[in-house]
């Protein structure tokens, strides 16, 4: 592991999978299941270019490096994070195949390209902005809420971005598919894969994950539900595959 400066309140933590390592920070928002799960889910070309927005510090490029020797971009428009992002690829001796930029994905085609990238993948923030009081951590209440931009901000850039019949992956709270879906076609990005997270069995779908193909073909694929937890309470054996880097359906179906 390549030595790097640390900042006061950070830390490296272990990825769990492949041995990498991550540096994070109470101060700004870690990642969740969410990012791990989209790692996994999305197709991901043998070699090219693969474009992550909203990347946060690197986790999504950081699994997905595991992946493809595929040259990986990350865009993310917060300087704390970026800076972070930036260290995580150093760690881990990736600088040469992760991209780290600091950026709005609303204006970073102008920058990487039209067309250039055979996916994209993206986390965004799930929540409108309220009407009321944020979260007094600008971090956070970026990495919750459309501040920064908006689902359809999102997608629109990733249109922009993705080459003709590459993919396009998103993780999103399950109450938003309907807008996805509406959006991805609005802007020529076909769904072709959507699978439902479930915390547990026989309650409702908490999030989603889709992937749509740029000027694709009308079809999509139902996958079979991811359940979280089992009625010991305990990860699912898929869970713990994807964690430590076994094989998982979530990448081969």
């Amino acid at each position: 592991m390549k030595q790097v400066s640390l900042q006061p309140t950070e830390r490296i933590d272990d990825l769990l999978t492949y041995d990498l390592k991550i540096i994070q920070s109470d101060e700004v928002f870690s990642f969740s299941m969410d990012a791990v799960l989209l790692g996994r889910f999305s197709s991901v070309p043998p070699k090219g270019r693969i474009v992550d927005l909203c990347t946060g510090n690197g986790v999504v490029p950081l699994l997905l490096s595991t992946r493809t020797r595929a040259e990986i971009w990350g865009v993310e428009i917060q300087e704390r994070l970026a800076d972070m992002a930036v260290r995580n690829a150093e760690i881990n001796d990736l600088s040469e195949r992760l991209h780290m930029v600091q950026g709005d994905l609303k204006t970073i085609h102008k920058t990487l390209g039209h067309g250039q990238f055979d996916a994209v993948t993206v986390n965004p923030p799930y929540l409108p902005v309220p009407n009321g009081e944020q979260n007094s951590n600008a971090h956070f209440a970026a990495a919750r809420h459309e501040i920064h931009c908006t689902l359809e901000d999102v997608i629109a850039a990733s249109a922009k971005l993705v080459k003709a019949g590459g993919k396009v992956a998103m993780v999103h709270r399950a109450t938003r598919l309907v807008d996805i879906i509406y959006l991805m076609r609005q802007y020529r990005i076909e769904p072709k894969r959507i699978r439902y997270v479930h915390s547990r069995a026989g309650e409702e779908a908490m999030m989603v994950l889709i992937e749509g193909m740029k000027d694709g073909k009308p079809e999509i694929r139902t996958l079979p539900p991811l359940i979280v937890y089992t009625e010991k309470e305990e990860y699912c054996q898929e869970l713990k595959d994807i964690y430590y880097g076994g094989r998982s359906s979530l990448e081969f179906s």
